[in-house]
């Protein structure tokens, strides 16, 4: 074998090698955000909509206090403040119950079925700009299919988009050690980006909670009911008060 041949072998080695960990790392940050937004919706049915009236009931008692208390800067300010944070919790649920509801857990097969379509259109697969762009629109549609837990659509655009037109076919020995040399500082950089987003996500206050929550569950508790639970009985506190300041 020519040293350019070994060096050929080489490279297409490291290149396949990376191809794999960028796919790994994308599947494992797309299961994370579909994985984070199962919870969040979880977390809103459980406690979410509680802490939104307890928001609400605050802001009510604090405008009651100012109207009792006019000549009071502070108790106007708190009143202000409380009924900012009312409104955007009242946003924040709006948002939530909007969206539709997360798909059931991800099976072994839909995530075969990402690995199979990402091999075969990846965007870092690309040798011109127009087939890369096309590549990302249909990478774009299976990473929502794969949120959506839509293995069928994943399998349609696998069977559409047919047989890799980028697989290389008798291109001499310098071009095609270019052309995975370029590939790999691409599927570098590519890995990079991923690892980055799902390092971010997984910093994020909301993975901390669901870890944390998940934790609880794995031990065998209920925090979420448990957490639900006080946040009725502080409900029931709150409008009490409420009552008590209205008859003042």
């Amino acid at each position: 074998m020519l040293p350019e041949e070994r060096e050929l072998v080489r490279l297409e080695g490291e290149q396949a090698e990376l191809e794999e960990l960028v796919i790994q790392s994308e599947l494992a940050l797309e299961t994370c955000k579909t994985e984070t937004a199962q919870f969040q919706h979880r977390y809103y049915l459980a406690v979410g909509r509680l802490y939104a009236q307890l928001d609400d009931l605050d802001a009510q008692t604090a405008m009651l206090q100012a109207r009792l208390h006019p000549s009071d800067p502070s108790a106007q300010e708190y009143a202000r403040a409380a009924e900012r944070q009312a409104r955007r919790s009242a946003a924040e649920a709006g948002l939530i119950e909007s969206q539709p509801v997360p798909p059931q857990p991800l099976t072994a097969d839909i995530k075969q079925a990402y690995r199979r379509a990402a091999r075969l259109m990846h965007p870092d697969r690309a040798t011109t700009e127009a087939e890369r762009q096309r590549r990302t629109d249909l990478m774009s549609q299976v990473n929502r299919a794969y949120e959506n837990g839509d293995q069928r659509t994943i399998e349609r655009l696998i069977e559409e988009y047919g047989r890799d037109p980028e697989a290389i076919a008798g291109d001499d020995i310098g071009s095609r050690i270019v052309k995975a040399i370029r590939r790999i500082a691409q599927l570098r950089r590519r890995l990079e980006e991923v690892r980055h987003d799902l390092e971010a996500l997984q910093q994020s206050e909301l993975f901390q909670l669901r870890e944390g929550i998940e934790d609880g569950e794995a031990s065998g508790g209920d925090p979420l009911g448990d957490l639900a639970q006080q946040l009725e009985r502080e409900l029931a506190e709150r409008r009490v008060r409420l009552e008590m300041l209205r008859h003042l």
